[in-house]
């Protein structure tokens, strides 16, 4: 999470030619949709899809498929997307840039939503600064939701304050719940070692990857993307030792898609004010494919993942 900057990503990135793609006969079984926000995240979510993971066209003309009402702030940044064994898809974003809350609704088709709520992950920690990109996911072995994000606590993990002049001081804390009525007791999910934002979960051959973000600023700043690995779902995760983002460049929001054999992963280049991907075949060698990409104008942190091409047919009449 970053203030807001305007960008000129439809000048650096072409986008996806309007109506490309667009018939349904060129619509594949499986396809793939990007959950994000644009600005400050005040008019919500908005969607994008594609069928290769490299060509992305907004939906509904790039208009909010569903308004912030929840939370301290009425915004939805960073929406987080997973779906559940009987096929609904549940969202979770930050909905404030400080609050003890997230957001949560629910769908099938992205068309109709269950009432917004606001969750207070963090009540039990009344000095917390912020609760920020929150993420879900299905673990199915424990059959039940994982919801974990990124808080400050002040005065929590002193030896990366660095005598008060870090303001932040993340680590990530998660919850678990299996009707989002009662959730466990929130326990600190992931600590490096160092402050972290923007942590991401992709199972992948019987292993668990975290995509995160080293948020560290003192001594000197990282702002780079690292992966960490485990065993199961709920860790404990060993953090690498390198980034995976080429040197120099600060970013943040990754998330990963595997299409076919290939795991592509995105992530917002602030500070070139554009989105960027790698892909991989084994996580560990990586190749920027960041000239292939095409994404919508003004895309901010989100989440890729896969979909029925018949869900995307209907997205599109939306739209219509």
């Amino acid at each position: 999470m970053k203030p807001i900057f305007k960008t000129a990503l439809s000048l650096l990135l072409p986008l996806a030619t309007c109506g490309l793609l667009q018939a349904e006969d060129t619509i594949p079984k499986t396809a793939y949709l990007f959950s994000y926000f644009v600005d400050n995240g005040q008019d919500g979510l908005r969607l994008a899809w594609s069928s290769d993971g490299l060509k992305w066209e907004s939906l509904n003309g790039g208009k909010s498929f569903l308004k912030p009402t929840v939370g301290k702030s009425r915004l939805m940044r960073d929406p987080c997307v997973a779906q559940g064994p009987d096929g609904t898809y549940h969202m979770v974003w930050t909905d404030s840039w400080n609050s003890q809350t997230i957001g949560y609704a629910s769908t099938t088709d992205f068309i109709t939503w269950s009432p917004q709520q606001d969750l207070a992950v963090m009540k039990a920690e009344p000095s917390v600064k912020n609760c920020w990109a929150p993420e879900i996911a299905y673990d199915g072995d424990k059959q039940r939701f994982l919801i974990h994000w990124a808080s400050t606590i002040p005065g929590r993990f002193p030896e990366t304050e660095f005598g008060g002049k870090n303001d932040n001081n993340h680590r990530i804390y998660a919850t678990t719940t299996q009707d989002f009525k009662t959730f466990s007791p929130t326990t600190v999910f992931f600590d490096p070692g160092y402050n972290v934002i923007d942590a991401t979960l992709f199972p992948l051959n019987g292993k668990d990857y975290l995509f995160y973000k080293d948020e560290t600023k003192v001594p000197s700043p990282m702002k780079n993307i690292r992966i960490a690995t485990a065993d199961k779902m709920t860790g404990p995760f060993q953090p690498s030792a390198d980034p995976v983002n080429p040197p120099g460049s600060w970013v943040e929001g990754p998330t990963a898609l595997q299409v076919g054999d290939t795991t592509y992963l995105y992530f917002d280049a602030y500070t070139k004010h554009h989105y960027a991907v790698l892909r991989s075949k084994d996580l560990k060698t990586w190749e920027d494919v960041t000239p292939q990409l095409s994404m919508p104008a003004g895309i901010r942190h989100g989440t890729a993942f896969k979909v029925p091409g018949t869900l995307i047919q209907k997205l599109i009449e939306v739209g219509k």
